[in-house]
């Protein structure tokens, strides 16, 4: 058995099922490897972006990585923004990342990067194994590090991949998360027993399910509000499920949603901050007169967190909600609030969103707590290009489920490759192109850092016309079927067919 092929059983040991990948020259023994060893299922992805956002969404839905194969530096450095994205969702992912023979790299051939100062930028873990024989066990470890809600990244030599003799290693055991202390329960507790206005302001895994009903038991007595982070990596929303405010993105808006605060007890996530600076606008969001007091981190047990909470107050369970209303549904030439409205009445149960639409849906993400129960998924680190590939992660980590991608049209146009894989895969993603032919969320940017009146060349670098974008042509000429609307009364048909069907397929939006 050789390097790469100890590796891959060692991953297969591990409990890692799929591969998302883009292979070169030199992790062709890797390639060799997963065609000789069953238990893993390799995905291709036409663009590095692709690979890596799809591993995000795989690992926020399974809870547990994906392996991601890469070519050398460049192809790492091509995955790079959508690996951000997956490090602010904490999301687990094993890169392999193949590289030279070690004695080729003295030789500088064009290839040649420092492939682990590359990988250090998204990921403490880095190992480059000492020798063939090290790679499986390396390899079981890097499975264990990204179980902590990290990126793993293990560089292979090409040479260790293809020497022989070596031996698959056994799966080590999973930590499981760091549970908070007694201390930091007795001072959120005395933060919310304060009689003064206070909030839970939730992220990470504290969005599940489990967190939401243990937050509303706890607000239910104590008065606080829930709040969450503005873009949550998995919040599970719907009907019969508690309904929390959403933090605004501007950061004016999201100052005065909390300027009368006196307490924010933060699980999961870290106090908000502005997205960006802004000429004499403060970075804090909160009020000088707030405390802050975290209950429990990222890497720790956040919904044992909650839970333990509400018992060390002895809060009963909390009253039934009365669910919200669904939108009601508008006639007419088509809008992007008709187009939410339409897919939350008509969205099936358990259902999975990929959400990339940026301003096209700033102002329905409301309609959707009246939907079915579903999960949503979104753009962490805001580096766009997120919403195709991890909506293809979803659809692979659950393939009883349907997925809805809701996608700007500028953002795609960055891994719209993705729609390639769908078609490949057969995956059941129906894709929902909002296209306004614009870089919309720059063009409000522009006016906020105060250009009131920008010229034809500076409005120029926002537009997406001359020529206009045909996301028709382009996801059928990757082999999704695809159609485009202009009413409201269309897009139903339209959304209702994909989601009587299977497989992928696009819906284009003209607003």
């Amino acid at each position: 058995m050789n390097g790469a092929e100890a590796l891959l059983k060692s991953l297969i040991n591990a409990g890692i099922e799929v591969c998302f990948a883009n292979p070169g020259t030199s992790e062709m023994q890797l390639v060799a490897a997963i065609d000789d060893i069953p238990g893993m299922y390799p995905i291709l992805g036409l663009f590095e972006g692709v690979v890596t956002g799809a591993a995000d969404g795989y690992g926020r839905m399974a809870d547990k990585p994906a392996a991601t194969l890469l070519h050398l530096g460049s192809g790492f450095a091509n995955g790079m923004a959508n690996l951000h994205n997956a490090k602010r969702a904490f999301t687990p992912i094993v890169n392999i990342i193949g590289d030279h023979a070690t004695y080729h790299l003295a030789l500088d051939a064009p290839l040649t990067s420092d492939v682990p100062a590359y990988a250090a930028l998204t990921s403490d873990w880095v190992r480059t194994p000492e020798s063939a024989e090290a790679i499986a066990r390396a390899g079981v470890e890097a499975v264990a590090a990204s179980m902590a809600g990290r990126q793993a990244n293990l560089i292979i030599p090409a040479n260790y991949a293809w020497t022989e003799g070596c031996e698959p290693a056994k799966a080590i055991a999973i930590p499981e998360p760091e549970k908070v202390s007694p201390e930091r329960i007795v001072a959120a507790a005395e933060s919310l027993r304060s009689a003064e206005p206070s909030c839970l302001f939730l992220g990470g895994k504290a969005l599940r399910e489990r967190g939401l009903n243990a937050a509303r038991r706890i607000a239910s007595a104590t008065g606080a509000r829930i709040i969450h982070e503005v873009f949550p990596a998995r919040l599970q929303r719907g009907r019969g499920r508690p309904t929390i405010e959403r933090l605004p993105y501007l950061g004016e808006f999201a100052s005065n949603v909390l300027k009368d605060l006196k307490h924010m007890v933060v699980v999961g996530t870290q106090a908000p901050v502005s997205f960006f600076a802004y000429p004499g606008k403060p970075g804090t969001l909160w009020p000088d007169t707030c405390n802050i007091c975290l209950l429990a981190d990222q890497q720790q047990d956040q919904i044992a967190a909650l839970e333990s909470l509400a018992d060390y107050m002895d809060i009963p369970e909390a009253p039934p909600q009365k669910d919200p209303a669904l939108p009601n549904i508008p006639k007419g030439l088509i809008t992007a609030e008709a187009v939410a409205a339409v897919i939350a009445n008509l969205l099936p149960n358990n259902a999975i969103i990929s959400d990339e639409s940026q301003t096209s849906g700033a102002f329905t993400f409301e309609y959707f707590d009246a939907a079915a129960p579903h999960d949503w998924l979104c753009l962490t680190g805001g580096a766009i290009g997120q919403g195709l590939p991890v909506a293809v992660g979803a659809a692979v980590a659950c393939p009883d489920r349907k997925v809805i991608n809701l996608q700007a049209d500028g953002s795609a146009m960055y891994t719209n490759q993705s729609l390639w894989t769908m078609a490949r895969e057969n995956l059941d993603v129906c894709v929902v192109i909002y296209n306004n032919s614009r870089y919309a969320i720059l063009n409000l940017e522009l006016a906020r850092v105060g250009v009131e009146k920008p010229g034809e060349r500076a409005r120029s670098m926002l537009e997406l016309t001359n020529p206009r974008l045909d996301w028709v042509s382009i996801a059928q000429g990757m082999g999704v079927k695809a159609n485009r609307v202009t009413t409201t009364e269309a897009f139903q048909f339209q959304f209702e067919q994909a989601m009587s069907s299977k497989g992928p397929r696009l819906i284009e939006v003209i607003l």
